[in-house]
């Protein structure tokens, strides 16, 4: 059974910083996805199995950084410069994969979801 828990969502102001964390019970391919009412679920940002491979959507490149600590199976997204449109519930996704996917359809697991509010 794959269970992925998140933590660290919250309210910040414009410019400010959050990092989100998500606790997976294995080893997996993992991604951050976000959606917002009536919205499907838009990625943010994918690694790899290992770490080494790294991906982000246009919106968050140069202020979103995705990691992972492989000691402690958990995965990472820390978020600088937050704008009002990065509000939005975040969720961790895991494929058993060697490679992440862009597309929430190729996860099988995910997430409760985190709430990001970013106030103007």
């Amino acid at each position: 059974q794959v269970q992925l828990v998140e933590s660290g969502g919250g309210l910040v102001q414009a410019g400010g910083s959050l990092r989100l964390s998500c606790r997976a019970s294995g080893h997996y391919t993992m991604a951050w996805f976000r959606q917002t009412p009536g919205k499907e679920r838009a990625f943010v940002a994918g690694i790899n199995w290992i770490g080494g491979t790294t991906d982000y959507a246009d919106s968050v490149q140069g202020r979103f950084s995705v990691s992972r600590d492989n000691t402690k199976n958990t995965l990472y997204l820390q978020m600088n410069g937050l704008k009002p449109e990065d509000t939005a519930v975040y969720y961790c996704a895991a494929r058993f994969d060697y490679m992440f996917s862009s597309s929430p359809r190729d996860y099988n697991y995910w997430g409760q979801g985190t709430q990001v509010t970013v106030a103007s």
